[in-house]
């Protein structure tokens, strides 16, 4: 079972992500974009993402190691969701596997 620290963290982290990319949006909401602020505002969210998960280069657990390589994997085949599905997926059943 969840424990409320635990939800409370993943809401915050959903909440965050999807804030950073309309918050964005709504700031600039009367200027015109160029292609390349466009980029960076579509990008935001991944790299939110990317803070996120950023420790587990510096982990000294197998479990989260290998949910890393999975992951990174993963990144080089499918779009975002699904490589954030394949991360998370991953990194639960290897911590529980291994520990």
């Amino acid at each position: 079972m969840l424990d409320a620290s635990t939800v409370a963290i993943i809401v915050l982290m959903a909440a965050t992500t999807y804030l950073t990319r309309i918050l964005g949006y709504v700031v600039l909401r009367d200027r015109t974009l160029s292609p390349r602020m466009r980029a960076v505002m579509e990008n935001v969210p991944g790299c939110v993402l990317i803070s996120v998960i950023a420790p587990a280069f510096v982990s000294r657990h197998p479990a989260d190691l290998l949910a890393l390589a999975i992951t990174l994997f993963a990144a080089t085949r499918f779009s975002l969701l699904p490589t954030v599905i394949v991360g998370v997926a991953s990194a639960g059943i290897l911590r529980h596997l291994i520990g």
